[in-house]
């Protein structure tokens, strides 16, 4: 495995690399040969595929809870951009293709997000728990993920953690996608809403599931670094289900590293 030792970067480097990841993006949407799924759909599909929801509000080690309500608003905007999206077979879902940039101009606000392992603001901050839920939703679907990047640092403890280590997708614009392709034969619908409390999402089909999905994970060490830093390691598993609950696959999803930005030993809590 690469080494995972930060490299400290200078200010000028990490802006022309995003220049330059950015414009290698906008050269892939529109002069690229992938058909990106772009049409909405009032009428909800039939038949839910999956349904997860995840709390809006959490208190973490020293993150400002006017942070956590600014994401909220980033969340609302960010979301109505792709609620309702249909999926047609043989079009990919592009997160930020449908989102767009994060700007003050559409609405958004300064929230929370993670540089280099430690958290700072940005406007749109926040919008890795949308980016997150939708990855964990299509874990347990048909569709094909194309594209998904883990987080490559372990900041929160796993306090109140109820999906293994490593279940999410990280996202900046535009360059770190979220990608999802749908290689069935049948529609597909994201449903994004908000309760009180949480975030909401389905995958809805013009099918009834024929599968059922359980996500675990296997192999979770820790490792201590040459340089002196701990780094968490695990990989992602699926077990495929038909409804008559028999085994039909046993599947390996992805594998995990991300460095340690506490020490592994301390009890767990916030």
């Amino acid at each position: 495995m690469k080494s995972l030792k930060p490299i400290t970067r200078s200010p000028l480097r990490i802006y022309l690399g995003k220049k330059y990841y950015r414009c290698k993006r906008y050269l892939e949407w529109y002069v690229g040969i992938k058909k990106y799924a772009a049409a909405k759909q009032n009428t909800l599909l039939p038949y839910t595929i999956f349904k997860h929801q995840t709390p809006l509000l959490r208190e973490l080690k020293d993150v400002d809870m006017w942070l956590q309500h600014n994401k909220i608003n980033n969340l609302i905007i960010a979301s109505q951009t792709l609620n309702k999206l249909v999926v047609k077979p043989g079009e990919t879902f592009s997160y930020w293709r449908l989102i767009g940039n994060t700007t003050r101009r559409k609405g958004y606000m300064d929230g929370m997000i993670l540089f280099y392992g430690k958290v700072t603001t940005g406007v749109g901050g926040g919008l890795c728990q949308l980016s997150n839920l939708i990855y964990w939703m299509t874990l347990h679907s048909p569709l094909t993920i194309t594209e998904r990047y883990r987080h490559s640092y372990d900041v929160f403890r796993d306090s109140n953690r109820s999906q293994p280590f490593g279940s999410g997708a990280t996202c900046a614009y535009n360059y770190l996608d979220l990608q999802i392709k749908n290689e069935t034969s049948h529609n597909y619908q994201l449903v994004i809403y908000f309760t009180d409390t949480h975030l909401v999402g389905e995958w809805k089909a013009d099918t009834s599931p024929a599968q059922t999905y359980d996500i675990y994970e296997k192999e979770h060490w820790i490792t201590h670094e040459y340089w002196g830093g701990y780094v968490r390691h695990n990989r992602i598993y699926r077990k495929v289900y038909n409804m008559e609950h028999e085994l039909i696959d046993d599947e390996i999803i992805t594998e995990n590293h991300a460095i340690m930005m506490y020490e592994p030993m301390l009890q767990e809590g916030i």
